[in-house]
């Protein structure tokens, strides 16, 4: 009897429990709502960050320190090495090599549709890297830019430049094994790293203007050829403020966009990497942006 009696006492016991339980769920559960409300809804990204630029304030992320590939995203730090090279030319001819179209053909990857023999300026080189997110492009600048007796050696110096760029920008979960986003294996970025190069290089007057440029035309310097080329970054002209910066895919990286807009006085800068939505997204990241305190 006294057995019985424990066992009554216990199931007793896990009676009140299961009912303190019950009461403490209904008091848990009107909290999920403003859970749901602190961030961004429906983003499908598998990585995405979300900063207050000018605050430099988080204002939202998922995953924002997981390492990813980011496929053509990549190009902004190309794009910034070139510009923030000591003494650098823009106006500076480069002739486009044979290597340049064959190195686009061989992997399949977006080209400025650059022709051999071409003599193109650094300033058009880089509006070709970053509008329709020329391979090729992005050749001919780390071939320039790189040092060292053959293409080979130049473009791997040129790799190296951008990580130790990214070491020196406090990018400590960033690597480069290519200029443009076709990764050999150690291409890899985060959200909150990339998100970080972004607001750094829109502080470069040159490069914000031209990612923010819809579209462009570069005439080649020594023959009678004009190169038209769209930005690749569906969110200018289709989202006010919308400022630029760059589109990448890829099979393993999947979409990707690191992407800034302005209202006023305010500036948004934001990522998404692995996104199949991307520019949805981005869209709906800057809208919970914006309507932020």
């Amino acid at each position: 009897m006294k057995l019985f009696g424990g066992s009554t006492v216990r199931r007793r016991g896990v009676g009140l429990a299961l009912a303190a339980s019950t009461v403490a769920l209904a008091v848990i559960l009107p909290a999920a709502p403003a859970q749901a409300a602190s961030g961004p809804s429906g983003i499908t990204a598998k990585g995405a960050y979300l900063l207050d630029s000018g605050r430099n304030r988080t204002l939202w992320g998922k995953a924002a320190d997981t390492r990813r590939e980011m496929a053509s995203t990549t190009k902004v730090m190309t794009a910034i090495v070139v510009l923030e090279t000591r003494g650098v030319n823009l106006n500076k001819r480069v002739t486009v090599k044979k290597a340049y179209r064959d190195y686009v053909a061989r992997y399949g990857a977006s080209t400025a549709d650059l022709r051999t023999g071409d003599k193109l300026t650094v300033r058009q080189l880089l509006y070709g890297l970053m509008l329709p997110s020329g391979c090729d492009a992005g050749y001919a600048l780390a071939d320039t830019f790189g040092s060292g007796r053959t293409t080979a050696r130049r473009t791997q110096s040129f790799i190296a430049k951008m990580n130790a760029r990214a070491r020196s920008l406090g990018l400590s979960r960033t690597h480069y094994d290519s200029f443009d986003g076709i990764a050999h294996g150690r291409n890899y970025t985060t959200p909150r790293d990339l998100v970080r190069l972004a607001r750094h290089a829109m502080r470069n007057r040159t490069f914000a203007a031209m990612v923010k440029a819809p579209r462009t035309r570069q005439k080649a310097a020594n023959v009678n050829r004009t190169y038209t080329w769209y930005n690749t970054n569906t969110l200018l002209g289709s989202y006010r403020g919308a400022l630029g910066i760059k589109t990448g895919a890829g099979s393993r990286a999947g979409y990707c966009l690191v992407f800034a807009a302005q209202r006023g006085k305010r500036t948004v800068v934001g990522a998404v990497l692995n996104d199949p939505y991307r520019f949805r997204d981005a869209a709906r990241m800057l809208d919970f942006a914006f309507r932020a305190k």
